[in-house]
């Protein structure tokens, strides 16, 4: 970790555009919660439906793409990373800094008003609140480096992120039985699904898959993002 790296990151981060984009999405999720609950409307049914739906398989990929692009992209796109090349510090520092600082966000931002969401609908009925706060924590941790490396490996990435999440993942995903294979969604839903006894969560893809496919996720996602940062010279970045 590099303290200046990340100050500075959060101060671009926490922009006035940046953090409406952030902050939009969560406050909706947590005003429909309050909705459903004051109107009657948070039956079980309802309720996994809203957490499944919205919570994880929306909002978290679009928040971790949105700090996880964030993060490095525009300083590659721009050439201001030329800044944080030149200068003597470990470009793996670089990395897993820019990757604390998205991580934190995404917890901030989608995993903390998940659980609240879901506290909100059910309470404590079948453990659902827990079991989709853990489902939004390992996918936190598995959407976020995924980008973060893809920010670093390509100028598309945030095109490339939507197709994933919401072509692939949302689409394809409830059409396609091996879609579910590929799916960090779908991984990080078989934790939920293994810790509530509330059958309205089915993930497609079974925990003793989903667990080494989400800790691929996580190394996979810093080691490629830390190796390509690496091989990028100063000449690429401008």
């Amino acid at each position: 970790m590099n303290a200046t790296i990340a100050a500075m990151t959060y101060r671009a981060m926490l922009g006035r555009r940046r953090a409406l984009l952030l902050l939009g999405l969560p406050l909706l999720l947590l005003v429909l919660a309050v909705v459903l609950r004051a109107t009657g409307g948070d039956d079980l049914d309802t309720s996994v439906q809203v957490l499944e739906k919205l919570a994880v398989g929306t909002i978290l990929p679009l928040l971790a793409l949105i700090a996880g692009t964030g993060v490095i992209g525009p300083e590659i796109d721009d050439g201001q990373i030329m800044y944080v090349l030149t200068k003597p510090i470990p470009r793996r520092t670089v990395l897993l800094t820019k990757l604390a600082v998205a991580l934190s966000l995404v917890l901030a931002f989608a995993v903390v008003p998940g659980l609240l969401a879901g506290l909100i609908l059910t309470g404590t009925t079948a453990n659902v609140a827990p079991a989709f706060g853990a489902a939004l924590l390992v996918g936190a941790f598995a959407y976020t480096p995924v980008f973060t490396a893809l920010a670093v490996f390509s100028r598309n990435a945030v095109t490339i992120g939507l197709l994933y999440a919401l072509i692939w993942e949302s689409l394809l995903g409830n059409f396609a039985p091996g879609a579910g294979a590929a799916s960090i969604q779908q991984w990080a839903l078989a934790v939920a699904d293994a810790l509530t006894s509330a059958s309205q969560v089915d993930a497609t893809v079974k925990l003793a898959a989903a667990v080494p496919l989400l800790l691929a996720a996580a190394v996979g996602g810093a080691a490629l993002g830390s190796a390509r940062l690496r091989s990028l010279t100063i000449t690429g970045a401008e």
